[in-house]
């Protein structure tokens, strides 16, 4: 190709890391996960989307799943080419690549990390709404209504995407000649990154994601208790009583079986996020503490980022896949109409 020795030599730079210690376990074994991965997140969220849609979005709490589907496929999709430039950078590094390598990596990073912003609030005000639920069920129809959550969606894209604009605009498409060959090829060029990069890690990846980890611990502890509660209760009245009571009879504390069940399943989805929000909570207090902790460094602080960015990655990768398991696990009519349409697909036996 055209592009050969550029190509090659900056892959060089890139996978030059491979051969430290602590980098080697990431770069073997979790980044060979990152296509089934992929495809199983595909797969989840396409199937989740089917499923929310055949139910009817009819309450906030389906609106706000829906939503976070979408928002997690929109963000599997976006970093695909990120992915698996990285992993051609790490087991193919001279592939002739007919542009620059890093057009791979960087051009659709940022959209997708701002559709993962956007799966982060839509987390949070999960959390919250059923905090609200369990705090003043009375009042919550009233507040949260299906016409304010649709807004609060698109309210929330609206803001994740408008966080994201200052670093958004640091790459930009140019061309380059090759005094090989004397050939143009599309490369990505940065501008002010420096200065957009600082903005980006104090506002999106420090004060922003603080508040949402925050957030989001204080509504799962919150909601722990109410379940641990509700459940002793519960425990204690069944004993105590002399009837049987019905799966949708509330408790003292105003939580029925189906409540308990939806915010069990909030609970998880929360668990979730905080786990695989922790790493790169980590990594981006580590970046605004030392500049030195960057892609652009040369130094062990290279390899110690590039390490910490495998990790955050894997991590948002089965944020983005595994809610599949909550809901089919903890939502009746979603594990109905799930088990509904793969019964479709099953061949009827005929008989001889």
């Amino acid at each position: 190709m055209a592009n050969n020795a550029a190509s090659n030599s900056t892959a060089v730079v890139y996978i030059s890391y491979l051969y430290l210690t602590e980098f080697t376990w990431a770069a073997n074994i979790l980044i060979p996960s990152w296509p089934a991965m992929t495809l199983f997140g595909f797969v989840a969220n396409i199937t989740n989307i089917l499923v929310f849609l055949r139910i009817g979005v009819n309450d906030n709490v389906t609106i706000l799943l829906l939503s976070l589907s979408i928002s997690d496929l929109m963000y599997l999709t976006l970093m695909t080419p990120t992915v698996c430039s990285y992993i051609m950078l790490i087991f193919a590094p001279y592939w002739p690549w007919p542009t620059h390598i890093v057009i791979g990596i960087e051009l659709l990073y940022w959209p997708a990390i701002t559709c993962y912003d956007f799966s982060a609030f839509l987390s949070v005000w999960l959390g919250v709404t059923r905090c609200a639920c369990v705090a003043m069920p009375l009042q919550f129809k009233s507040v949260f209504t299906k016409g304010r959550t649709v807004k609060l969606v698109l309210a929330s894209f609206l803001l994740a995407v408008c966080l994201r604009i200052p670093i958004m605009t640091v790459n930009r498409l140019g061309w380059r000649t090759d005094p090989n060959t004397n050939i143009s090829y599309a490369y990505v060029e940065n501008h002010n990154r420096r200065a957009m990069t600082q903005i980006n890690d104090i506002l999106n990846r420090n004060s922003i994601l603080y508040i949402n980890f925050i957030i989001m611990i204080a509504c799962v502890s919150i909601l722990s208790f109410k379940l641990y509660q509700a459940s002793r209760i519960r425990k204690s009245y069944t004993s105590a009583s002399t009837t049987q009571q019905t799966s949708e009879k509330p408790d003292r504390q105003g939580l029925s079986a189906k409540d308990m069940h939806v915010i069990r399943s909030v609970v998880l989805v929360g668990s979730i996020f905080i786990m695989s929000q922790a790493p790169f909570l980590l990594f981006s207090t580590a970046r605004l503490i030392s500049d030195k902790f960057d892609i652009l460094q040369t130094d062990r602080n290279r390899y110690l980022f590039f390490t910490f960015s495998i990790v955050s990655l894997t991590c948002s990768y089965l944020n983005a896949s595994v809610n599949i398991f909550v809901y089919y696990n903890y939502n009746s009519k979603y594990k109905s109409e799930l088990s509904s349409m793969l019964n479709k697909f099953k061949k009827p036996r005929t008989e001889i």
